[in-house]
């Protein structure tokens, strides 16, 4: 399943990158059209977004929600909170693991939360999400060892998300999106523990999942709210 996922995650990742968006951090302008035709759009809240011209989210009520899959930033190495040891391959994989469940777990909470259930089986009102995060970066990862000192830190860390959505009988593509987040900024020092790192992820992802409840619910009183942006 894990392979599966990861394949998948590549697959929208290269995409993005086919359309000249690398983690949300490009200077040159980005296509108006990707090579498999989607069109640029403005979507509010999210950094990047292209949808199939004519695409509508109307006739979505119900949601197929994949397994989502977390990549690091290839320049995360961190130590253990408080301490001068890296993190094991076994740590790395605990943390990564976590944050897909949590994932998975708040955005299935926001969506029904809207009124649009989660559900394991293709129908014509049901939406495909294959969405993952992307260029994860925790400041001060907290694996919970004995003894630790306390660490502090301006903000959490960095994700992006990738997320492409399909219709799930006919597998054709809608949309696909991609939004960088940093965690909250406060301007001071603030206690790094596996509790606040997990508090600002979920508030992330709850985020991202509101922006897409908005715009099923934006659909049923104005359908065309997918078409691209002018």
């Amino acid at each position: 399943m894990k392979s599966n996922r990861s394949s998948l995650l590549s697959r929208i990742v290269i995409a993005l990158v086919t359309a000249g968006l690398t983690a949300c951090a490009t200077t040159a302008p980005l296509p108006e059209t990707t090579e498999d035709g989607l069109q640029k759009i403005s979507v509010k809240g999210i950094d990047v977004a292209y949808s199939r011209p004519g695409a509508s989210l109307a006739p979505y009520k119900r949601i197929m929600l994949d397994p989502a899959d977390v990549a690091f930033s290839k320049d995360w190495d961190p130590q253990k909170t408080g301490s001068r040891m890296r993190l094991s391959e076994k740590e790395r994989e605990e943390i990564r693991s976590g944050l897909a469940r949590l994932f998975d777990k708040t955005f299935k909470e926001e969506l029904e939360k809207g009124g649009y259930p989660v559900v394991d089986q293709a129908a014509p009102d049901v939406l495909r999400v294959t969405a993952g995060l992307i260029d994860v970066y925790i400041n001060a990862p907290d694996v919970m060892t004995p003894g630790r000192s306390t660490t502090y830190v301006v903000n959490a860390g960095r994700m992006t998300l990738v997320a492409e959505f399909r219709d799930a009988e006919t597998g054709a593509i809608l949309a696909r999106v991609a939004d960088q987040r940093e965690a909250r900024d406060d301007m001071f020092l603030q206690m790094s523990s596996s509790v606040e790192n997990s508090a600002e992820a979920r508030a992330m992802i709850a985020n991202w999942a509101r922006i897409l409840r908005s715009r099923l619910d934006a659909v049923r009183m104005q359908p065309a709210a997918m078409q691209p942006a002018t």
